[in-house]
């Protein structure tokens, strides 16, 4: 089985490429997409629609030229990987999870024992929860075998 993997949320650590990797060395037939996962680039996404001298609405041009890219993506996906870290909020994440949910897109949730409470109503959609990237990578193995 081919499988489209979304994969959302935070962008200081190297999940992305521990999942990347390991879907590759076992051979797995899967297509990963992700947010822009640039910092600045991602707060710069609106800036070409013109400056603007009031930090909200530079965030708020970014953040809609980033969703135009998020929302097709996850349109697009067959599941989505929602990763909450340690050290900062992301807000975004838990908005990508909910736009999954809405849509009825599968999502697995990956995170420390440390926020299962607050994110309680996250991690109740998702159709699992990891808390390593090689959890993770052992779910699409099973998602994609051939039986």
């Amino acid at each position: 089985m081919s499988l489209n993997v979304f994969l959302s949320g935070e962008i200081h650590t190297d999940w992305r490429q521990q999942i990347m990797q390991g879907a590759r060395e076992l051979g797995l037939d899967i297509t990963f997409s992700s947010a822009v996962t640039d910092h600045d680039s991602s707060d710069a996404a609106g800036d070409v629609l013109g400056a603007e001298s009031n930090p909200f609405w530079r965030d708020h041009k970014s953040a809609k030229v980033n969703a135009i890219r998020c929302k097709t993506l996850i349109e697009q996906c067959d599941v989505a990987i929602i990763r909450f870290g340690d050290k900062y909020k992301q807000w975004n994440a838990a908005f990508d999870a909910g736009y999954c949910a809405a849509l009825g897109k599968p999502y697995i949730t990956l995170h420390g024992e440390d926020i299962i409470h607050p994110l309680k109503e996250v991690d109740g959609a998702a159709m699992a929860w990891a808390q390593t990237p090689d959890q993770v990578v052992e779910l699409l193995q099973y998602i994609t075998r051939n039986a």
